[in-house]
């Protein structure tokens, strides 16, 4: 059975980026349902897959980041509004059989992502 994880590095601390707000959301044309609201551990990961099980359906996700309250949280000064609020990421799941993880780096400025294992 297939599942969808994340992580999430800060690059600009060269750490994990624990406590950073994760919401998960199904898309359906323009509309979005929240599926889970989570915060990343101590890893930077989720404690458990985002989706799995009979909840693990192909379509269109997003997943949201919480990138400029995490690094508020850290201390760090950044403008208002700042460069990078929120990081919203959006894909596709075809197949319920596959591990889907989809991992972020971010800093305030930049960001990175892509379909890993």
């Amino acid at each position: 059975m297939g599942k969808l994880t994340t992580h999430v590095l800060d690059t600009a601390h060269g750490c994990p980026a624990a406590g950073m707000a994760v919401a998960l959301y199904r898309l359906d044309g323009f509309v979005a349902a929240l599926l889970k609201s989570i915060l990343l551990n101590h890893d930077g990961r989720a404690d458990a897959p985002l989706l799995e099980g009979t909840l693990f359906v192909p379509g269109r996700y997003r997943l949201v980041f919480g990138v400029a309250a995490y690094f508020r949280g850290r201390g760090v000064a950044l403008d208002d509004p700042p460069f990078l609020d929120e990081v919203p990421l959006e894909f596709g799941l075809a197949t319920v059989d596959q591990h889907y993880h989809v991992p972020l780096l971010a800093s305030p400025f930049a960001y990175s992502t892509y379909r890993g294992s």
